[in-house]
């Protein structure tokens, strides 16, 4: 009864946090409104003033995928982006402050309203003002943005997750699609392509509902569904993208010091500096945010933590210390050497209660050298050493050095450029059976590692540093 219970209780919450929006929902008409920001809307609008805002002209930024929407039964003649991206980016260009942009795209009917002022002027004003002044010249674009949508991507990314129990059950489903944007700057003197972006954004659509369908007496049925579907708007996400792309492009024409802000070095240096760590962020995170990493660094230095557990000829197993240390060499960006020493504290049975020292080395392969977070696989041999407990010294024992092969995995996480944090295992197999010292059986002893560590990469070389440019002080202009 009482999970009849909570059952109960989780389908109502489900039902009345779908049922938000049902009640919620307009009744009425609603007045017209100002359109929302964008995600980037504020970034854009928080931009510096320009030290001299730059004449740009617009004839097409148009949707270039061809896509039409899709329905069930195939699509409509309806298009899949909006298209009046061009009036888009005219208003971004706008809101930021550093472009004055000139009316290009329906030029013709610029022409003809001019030419219909100047027959007017000709044939009735100048009779009755001979001094009348002519019509002034139309602004010409030092710079002229071209590009567009160049993709619409649908389902790049759906799943979702539901139960159902005795008639109740509720689910959730989600979809993402991604639309790209391309604006590239053209120099109208000598028709030289100055700086191309390139900006991506997903768009999500989610679905949640609850049902339910019970008897509840005899002959007497109860069902009863509610859901809830939220679409993100494409044309709030062509908004996004393209004042992404005018952002992104008044800064690195900073860094390539094609204009320049108003407070001059100082503020052309804190954008573009902002700017490139958060383009590093941007250049390292793949399609899905898969989030990659590229090791400069072809040395390490390794120290790890951990357990052993002897598996010999006692039936007792207990864990017993590791410490591990070494060097690793990169070959590769999946294949490296490594060779490690380490301290082995083995228990088994009883009595037996014994330290070891181990030397091997091992070829180490990188599952995913782009990651992260990478798992890695490793195989070698080595020698295991035995401390003899009834020397003073507890020097060497000759009667306990015997080689050995080993293999493992781990899983390897990129904390910086020079730290990694690598959660291991490893199976050793001697060749022996005397580790501890008993004789029984036809297999060899065998123990298993496993550890949690630390991993410092470093270049005997000094890497070169790249300096960013920051001499922005000739605006572009014809």
């Amino acid at each position: 009864m009482k999970f009849y219970k909570v059952i109960t209780a989780v389908f109502l919450i489900t039902a009345l946090n779908s049922c938000g929006t049902y009640f919620n929902q307009p009744f009425d008409q609603t007045p017209a409104r100002l359109g929302e920001y964008s995600k980037s809307t504020q970034n854009l609008l928080n931009l510096p003033p320009a030290q001299a805002p730059v004449e740009v002209a617009v004839y097409n930024f148009s949707d270039q995928t061809g896509q039409y929407k899709a329905v069930e039964n195939g699509s409509t003649f309806s298009t899949a982006v909006t298209q009046g991206s061009t009036a888009i980016l005219l208003k971004a260009l706008e809101d930021s402050g550093w472009f004055i942009p000139i009316e290009r795209e329906n030029l013709s009917n610029l022409s003809t309203e001019r030419n219909i002022i100047r027959n007017t002027k000709q044939e009735y004003i100048k009779n009755l003002n001979p001094n009348e002044p002519p019509l002034p010249p139309l602004k010409y674009a030092g710079i002229l943005l071209e590009g567009g949508i160049v993709s619409y991507d649908t389902n790049i990314i759906t799943g979702g997750v539901g139960a159902r129990y005795f008639g109740l059950g509720g689910s959730a489903k989600y979809r993402q699609d991604r639309i790209t944007v391309y604006l590239r700057m053209v120099s109208t003197s000598n028709g030289e392509i100055l700086k191309t972006v390139y900006v991506s954004k997903t768009i999500l659509s989610q679905a949640l509902d609850a049902s339910l369908f019970r008897f509840v007496k005899f002959q007497r049925l109860l069902e009863t569904e509610m859901g809830i579907t939220r679409n993100e708007p494409v044309q709030l996400a062509v908004k996004d993208a393209v004042e992404k792309a005018v952002h992104d492009l008044i800064i690195e024409g900073i860094a390539d010091g094609y204009w320049s802000a108003k407070g001059g070095n100082v503020v052309n240096e804190e954008l573009v500096t902002a700017y490139n760590a958060d383009k590093e962020v941007a250049e390292s995170t793949g399609l899905y945010n898969r989030i990659f990493f590229k090791q400069q660094y072809t040395n390490a230095l390794n120290f790890s933590l951990g357990t052993t557990m002897l598996d010999a000829d006692y039936s007792a197993k207990r864990f017993g210390a590791m410490i591990k240390a070494g060097y690793t060499k990169a070959l590769s960006q999946s294949f490296s050497l490594n060779f490690n020493a380490a301290y082995l504290n083995f228990k088994t049975g009883d009595t037996f209660d014994q330290n070891f020292a181990s030397v091997d080395l091992n070829a180490e392969f990188k599952l995913l050298k782009n990651d992260k977070l990478s798992p890695y696989l490793f195989a070698g041999g080595g020698v295991l050493l035995g401390f003899s407990e009834n020397e003073e010294s507890l020097g060497l024992d000759a009667g306990q050095t015997d080689a050995k092969v080993q293999y493992g995995a781990g899983l390897e996480y990129a904390l910086s450029s020079k730290i990694g944090l690598k959660l291991w295992a490893e199976h050793n197999v001697t060749f022996t059976d005397k580790v501890d010292n008993l004789i029984n059986g036809k297999r060899d002893d065998h123990y298993l590692n496993l550890g949690v560590g630390l991993k410092y990469y470093f270049d005997f070389a000094k890497k070169a540093t790249i300096q960013t440019p920051t001499d922005a002080t000739n605006p572009v202009n014809n």
